[in-house]
């Protein structure tokens, strides 16, 4: 997804704190941090936007109209204000162009529909990480080369509410477990691990191995190669309730690895080699993720996102969902390692909003996915850098509800 843990709740969202609690890229299916009250804007103009007039407009826009096409009611407004009505207005006048526009239409429509606001204006202050799909071997049928399961949602999994929250419980619990006397809290990963679903008809496909399936709870959703060739797509059912913790920085802190050395290879590589110790330092992080199966995606298309819609590769982006309304695009602007070899050179681009995870807080923090596979996974392990961010609102759509806007 992927992960930092939900400890950083203020501040100027910049990669030393970030990096201090870094694990992987993502955490997609971990549990929602709280976020900090809104934060002001800075409206500025798209000649003030380093690279616009470079852009792929053309590759933008069509990313945006699928996003618009998937789209079937207003998203929710986040802290930010910017109203998801406008947002679905904004999109309707997408659809209603032509799908392939020449570059200038395509850059004519976001300059006139949008307005730019600063969500960073310090240079750099932004944080940026990356996520993937995972692509994992795995089986229908448990044996001893594929002992390790994926779980459904159980159904006496329910959300903790004022109405129904039973005396006593842990008040950081989301979701709890449904019993005739009341809530209770649900057997968490260690709980799991040792059996505590295991005969109860929830298993729903098996994996060889228990990083496979931790990092697949990291990033929320897999591609699994079945025995017979076919790929099976999983993705985010539901979670045990309990706070996501990452596991990277008890590494960090206790000096196994260097904090400027963290990613997501050199973790996997260290819990590879120490599994015994593995186990106890995954069982610290006491949230667990459920899986459902997704039949009806293109199997060319990225897995489908908290917006609903499926992701697209370099363009969606996963934000504090508290703060930000899905559909709202992102202009990104930083010294990124997104090539090929690695390597880091200037990028900036227009993402959008679509997805969200427990790293992600802060108006200014943003996960990028980045597609599937092996590849996907070695960039978004590496990346976590520091970037520009401005949101472009929808006009007519307001910002900021109880703060000030600095016009720029």
């Amino acid at each position: 997804m992927p992960a930092v843990a939900t400890r950083a709740r203020k501040g100027p969202w910049i990669a030393a704190a970030a990096l201090v609690l870094s694990v992987v890229s993502g955490a997609r299916g971990a549990d929602m941090a709280a976020a900090s009250d809104p934060p002001s804007t800075a409206r500025c103009d798209f000649s003030a936007l380093a690279g616009w007039a470079g852009e792929d407009h053309r590759a933008a826009f069509t990313a945006f109209r699928t996003l618009c096409g998937g789209l079937q009611k207003p998203p929710k407004t986040g802290a930010l204000g910017v109203d998801g009505a406008a947002v679905l207005a904004t999109c309707a006048r997408a659809l209603a162009l032509p799908a392939d526009p020449t570059a200038d239409a395509a850059r004519h429509f976001f300059e006139t529909h949008f307005r730019p606001e600063r969500l960073t204006v310090a240079p750099g202050a932004g944080f940026l990480t990356g996520y993937f799909e995972p692509e994992i071997e795995g089986s229908r049928t448990p044996d001893a080369s594929f002992p390790v399961p994926l779980y459904r949602r159980p159904p006496d999994l329910v959300k903790v509410s004022d109405a129904n929250r039973t005396p006593g419980l842990d008040p950081a619990l989301e979701l709890a477990r449904q019993t005739p006397a009341g809530l209770v809290e649900h057997p968490d990963r260690a709980a799991i691990e040792a059996g505590a679903l295991a005969g109860k008809g929830l298993e729903l496909v098996w994996l060889k191995d228990p990083l496979d399936a931790y990092f697949t709870h990291i990033q929320g959703s897999a591609r699994i190669r079945l025995a017979d060739g076919s790929v099976m797509r999983v993705a985010y059912a539901g979670k045990s309730g309990q706070p996501y913790t990452a596991i990277g920085r008890f590494l960090i802190d206790d000096g196994t690895i260097p904090r400027d050395a963290m990613t997501m290879e050199r973790l996997r590589a260290w819990l590879a080699e120490n599994p015994q110790k593995a186990r106890v330092l995954m069982n610290r992080n006491r949230s667990y993720i459920f899986f459902r199966e997704v039949t009806d995606l293109d199997p060319a298309a990225g897995p489908v996102g908290a917006a609903g819609v499926p992701l697209i590769a370099g363009r969606s982006l996963a934000v504090d969902r508290r703060l930000h309304t899905f559909g709202t695009p992102v202009w990104i602007a930083g010294a990124l390692p997104l090539g090929a070899d690695g390597a880091t050179a200037p990028v900036d681009r227009l993402t959008f909003a679509t997805d969200t995870g427990s790293a992600i807080v802060g108006p200014a923090r943003g996960d990028l996915f980045l597609g599937s596979g092996a590849e996907a996974g070695r960039i978004a392990g590496a990346l976590r850098h520091p970037v520009d961010m401005v949101m472009l609102v929808p006009l007519g759509a307001a910002t900021c509800k109880g703060g000030s806007r600095a016009a720029r």
